[in-house]
C-alpha cells in the first residue's frame, strides 16, 4: 500500500510568521481590512503575495488588493416576493453585468439595521456603488458610504445626501384615482369618495400617492375622510388589521384605491370574507402591477412603474461617475382593467 504523507494545512499563524508581522494584522489583510488598521498597501501585498503562495485560501477582498477599482456593484431591496421590485433586481443585473461590473444584491425586509449590515459587509468588499433600492433611512447609509468614499444612489424611495431615481407618484396616483372615480360614478349613479389602503405613512411615496389621491378627488368636489385612509402598513397582515374595524357605507364599499399588490391580497382576503366578490367586487385600482391581477376579478386599474426606464436612469449616473444631488422622476404607465 502507498501511502501519501498529507500537506499541513497552512494557517495565519504560519503566515504571520514567514512575513514577520502579527497574526491580527495579516487577518485584517486577508479580510480587507488592512486600511483600517493603517497598514501600508507594501505590507498587505507582501502577505496576500506569500499567502497565494503558499495556497492559502484567500478571501476576495485582499486580491482586490492588485485592483484599481473592484468592478463590484451593491444593491439592497426591501422585498422579493413582489413582481416590481423582482424586475429591478432582474434588470439591474443584466445592466450590471453589460458593462463588466459584479452584482451583489440581497434583501433586507424593509428593517433598517439590517440594511446598514449588509451596507458594511459591501462595503468590505470594496464595491464601487451601493443603490439603496426602497430603504427606509437612504440618506444614513449615503453617510456610511461617504466615509470610505464609495457612492450611492437611491431607487424607488429618495433621499437628501444621493441622487434618487423614484416613480412620479403623484400623477401616477392622482390619474389611478381619477380612473377609479370615473367607474364608481358609473357604478353607482354618482359622485363618491373612495377608501385609500396600504403604505407607509411616513415614507415619501406614500405621501405623494395621497397628496394625487385627495387631489383628484378635491377636483372631483369630494372629500377624503381620515377614517376611509389606512396607511399601517403594506402586508396583508397590516392590511387586514388595518380593516378589521373598518364600517363601510350600508350600500357597500364605494371605490378602493389600493397602495401594493402586496397590500391587495390582504384587501382580497377581506372582500372574500365580506362576500365582495365577482360582480360584488367595487371599483378598484392598485398602484402596481401584475399580469395576473385581472384574474381577480373585472374593473380593477393599475399603475405600471417604467422600472427598464428607471434603471437607465440609474445607470446613467454611475457611468458618467456623477453624484451630484437630483431626484429624477419617471413617468409610470396607467394600464386600464376590463370596463364595468
Amino acid at each position: 500500500m502507498i501511502r501519501t504523507r498529507k500537506t499541513k494545512k497552512i494557517t495565519i499563524y504560519d503566515l504571520a510568521e514567514m512575513t514577520g508581522v502579527s497574526a491580527s494584522a495579516v487577518s485584517a489583510i486577508l479580510n480587507g481590512n488592512w486600511k483600517k488598521r493603517r497598514i501600508s498597501a507594501k505590507l498587505a501585498e507582501k502577505v496576500t503575495q506569500v499567502a497565494q503562495e503558499q495556497g492559502y485560501a484567500v478571501n476576495r477582498q485582499a486580491s482586490l488588493l492588485r485592483k484599481d477599482k473592484s468592478r463590484v456593484i451593491g444593491m439592497i431591496v426591501p422585498k422579493y416576493d413582489n413582481r416590481y421590485f423582482g424586475s429591478i433586481v432582474e434588470k439591474f443585473e443584466e445592466m450590471a453585468r453589460e458593462r463588466g461590473l459584479f452584482p451583489i444584491i440581497t434583501c433586507t425586509r424593509r428593517d433598517p439595521e439590517l440594511e446598514l449590515e449588509a451596507v458594511r459587509t459591501m462595503l468590505s468588499w470594496q464595491v464601487e456603488w451601493v443603490i439603496a433600492t426602497g430603504a427606509t433611512r437612504p440618506d444614513e447609509i449615503s453617510e456610511l458610504c461617504s466615509q470610505t468614499g464609495v457612492h450611492t444612489l437611491n431607487l424607488d424611495l429618495p433621499g437628501t445626501l444621493a441622487p434618487s431615481v423614484i416613480s412620479d407618484n403623484y400623477a401616477g396616483a392622482k390619474a389611478l384615482t381619477e380612473r377609479i372615480l370615473l367607474n364608481a360614478e358609473k357604478r353607482f349613479g354618482k359622485k363618491v369618495a373612495l377608501t385609500f389602503i396600504g403604505g407607509r405613512r411616513n415614507d415619501h411615496n406614500t405621501r405623494e400617492r395621497l397628496r394625487g389621491f385627495r387631489d383628484a378627488h378635491q377636483a372631483a368636489g369630494l372629500v377624503v375622510s381620515a377614517k376611509n385612509t389606512f396607511v399601517d402598513g403594506y402586508s396583508p397582515k397590516h392590511v387586514q388589521a388595518s380593516l378589521a374595524d373598518f364600517i363601510p357605507p350600508e350600500d357597500g364599499v364605494y371605490g378602493l384605491f389600493v397602495n401594493s399588490t402586496i397590500s391587495l391580497e390582504g384587501v382580497v382576503q377581506w372582500l372574500s370574507a365580506r362576500g365582495q366578490t365577482g360582480t360584488q367586487q367595487p371599483p378598484m385600482g392598485c398602484f402596481d402591477w401584475d399580469p395576473f391581477v385581472p384574474l381577480l376579478g373585472h374593473d380593477i386599474d393599475m399603475v405600471r412603474q417604467d422600472v427598464p426606464a428607471m434603471l437607465e436612469a440609474a445607470f446613467s449616473i454611475i457611468d458618467s461617475g456623477d453624484a451630484k444631488i437630483q431626484c429624477i422622476e419617471i413617468p409610470p404607465t396607467l394600464t386600464i382593467g376590463s370596463p364595468i
